[in-house]
């Protein structure tokens, strides 16, 4: 049977709540039988995004707010 658990994708620090924040995303890993399937990917959210959300400020992409802006997108 195919497993689902959230993962820490990376930890950075967030401008918007002035603390470190985990990036996760939800993985569903597939069952024995297929064992040559990678995971895929249903869901990202932030580990602050609850608090983001009661701020009443549209923070990022992350906490589900403001999908046209992601702070956390390296720019190199």
């Amino acid at each position: 049977m195919a497993e689902k658990n959230w993962e820490t994708l990376k930890v950075q620090y967030c401008h918007h709540v002035d603390k470190e924040v985990g990036l996760e995303a939800e993985m569903v890993f597939p069952a024995d039988i297929l064992p040559d399937q990678p995971p895929r990917i249903l869901a990202h959210r932030c580990s602050h995004g609850l608090a983001c959300n009661l701020d009443g400020r549209p923070s990022c992409i992350w906490a589900g707010t403001n999908p046209a802006y992601d702070p956390f997108i390296s720019k190199e």
